[in-house]
């Protein structure tokens, strides 16, 4: 089967960039002109996904209204010639099918991703973080979810990225155990932000994954983890147990722009591009 359906959890309160989130979603902060959003779908288009399941929560509608028509700005563009302007607006309403569903209660990642089991059902599905951004390094390589979906198609195994981090990052991620071997990694274990001394490999988890629809039967049984909340990487842990899991190295840039150091990094490297 191939991979159609992506779910990118967007409904997390941003707390770490306020006040200007307290009413602007992070998700719909500017890298450069381009909210971090679109910059998500536009990597999982790429890769083939024909519906996108936003996550949202409350205080999120500037999403779903970011995706969707703007009657009085296209008039207003229209009458005034700007036509470049214009093309850009509608584009962005024609990209992709986006189908948006409310997170009611924050209960963590696990939660957020089950809460997308009505419309994904017993497909194969992407996960892309919400305010992790990967650019390709050049134009023309495929974007990290299409190398997922590459692996995926070939072996029929849940697929995760992983990236080597310094010891003392280990605690900030989720990171895999997985058998001696090279890239792609069978997984063996995954631990949510462990110790340095504890964790398992230096291989972490940096938000972007292909699972098949197994995992809700996961993360429907699994018990709250840390901070109870429902830990992704618990249902990804019995998912690989059972059915295995494959995780690889990716080739991208890649920003964490829900950190702030992130989010700049990602606006000079984009913004010298222009």
């Amino acid at each position: 089967m191939k991979v159609k359906k992506a779910v990118i959890p967007a409904a997390g309160l941003g707390t770490r960039f306020l006040p200007a989130t307290k009413t602007v979603p992070k998700e719909m902060l500017p890298i450069v002109d381009t909210p971090i959003i679109l910059h998500v779908v536009r990597e999982a288009i790429a890769a083939g996904i024909e519906d996108i399941i936003i996550v949202a929560g409350r205080g999120k509608e500037a999403i779903e209204d970011f995706f969707d028509r703007s009657f009085e700005l296209e008039s207003q563009l229209e009458s005034s010639k700007k036509e470049h302007l214009l093309s850009i607006v509608r584009e962005i309403q024609s990209l992709v099918n986006i189908i948006s569903i409310r997170q009611k209660e924050a209960k963590g990642l696990g939660h957020a991703v089950h809460t997308a089991k009505p419309i994904v059902g017993k497909e194969p599905f992407a996960v892309l973080l919400g305010d992790e951004i990967m650019f390709p390094k050049q134009q023309g390589d495929p974007t990290v979810t299409k190398q997922l979906c590459d692996i995926y198609e070939e072996r029929q195994l849940s697929t995760v990225a992983v990236m080597e981090v310094a010891p003392s990052e280990v605690s900030k991620y989720g990171i895999i155990a997985h058998k001696e071997n090279t890239s792609p990694y069978e997984v063996t274990g995954v631990v949510e932000k462990p110790s340095p001394e504890k964790a398992p490999s230096r291989l972490a988890l940096p938000g972007r994954y292909i699972f098949k629809s197994d995992i809700f039967e996961d993360l429907e049984n699994i018990p709250p983890g840390k901070n109870g909340e429902i830990q992704l990487t618990d249902a990804m842990a019995q998912l690989a147990a059972r059915d295995g899991m494959l995780a690889t190295l990716f080739s991208a840039q890649r920003f964490d722009a829900g950190d702030k150091f992130g989010f700049l990094q990602a606006n000079i490297e984009k913004g010298l591009e222009q």
